[in-house]
């Protein structure tokens, strides 16, 4: 893992937070997912790592700031009969999903992200370790969703830990 290649799935969005630079001003841990061949993880338990995560970041004595960013297209499907398939109807109810009842994407099976979402469309479960991780309960500060001239709808949110809510 030390020597492995981060994607366009890190750097664009460091880039988009953080401008062109000869290096990113934080520490970065890249977690990689497979959602290319089979055997995936299931939504599940990329949920689980996520509260795992969330449980290392609270056991550190120091006041940590950690920003913990998913990443991965929503739906879209690259290839085969249904390449083109983007489905914004799924796309908008997992996003209004994860901030407020993330325990009912837990249950999503990987053949419905398929069938829903597209083959590509399962990259979907990396964000739900993001959601894990902040718990049960989340405040949403921003929504967005917009299918561009490409083969990938596009989602972003950000999300705190509601324990954060009274310190903005």
């Amino acid at each position: 893992m030390n020597d492995i290649d981060v994607d366009h799935g890190l750097t664009v969005p460091l880039s988009l937070v953080f401008g062109k630079v000869d290096a990113w001003p934080v520490r970065v841990i890249p977690i990689a997912f497979n959602t290319t061949q089979f055997s995936t993880p299931s939504g599940n338990r990329c949920f689980s790592l996520g509260e795992a995560i969330a449980d290392a970041v609270e056991s550190f004595p120091q006041d940590l700031n950690v920003q913990i960013w998913g990443t991965g297209g929503m739906s879209h499907q690259l290839l085969g009969h249904r390449a083109g398939l983007i489905n914004p109807e799924f796309d908008n109810a997992f996003l209004d999903r994860i901030a407020d009842y993330p325990s009912e994407l837990r249950k999503i099976t990987r053949l419905e992200y398929i069938q829903k979402a597209g083959t590509e469309g399962i990259e979907l479960i990396m964000w739900l370790a993001i959601r894990g991780a902040l718990g049960q309960k989340s405040g949403r500060t921003l929504r967005f969703y917009h299918v561009p001239a490409s083969n990938t709808a596009v989602g972003h949110m950000v999300l705190r830990p509601v324990r954060y809510q009274q310190k903005l």
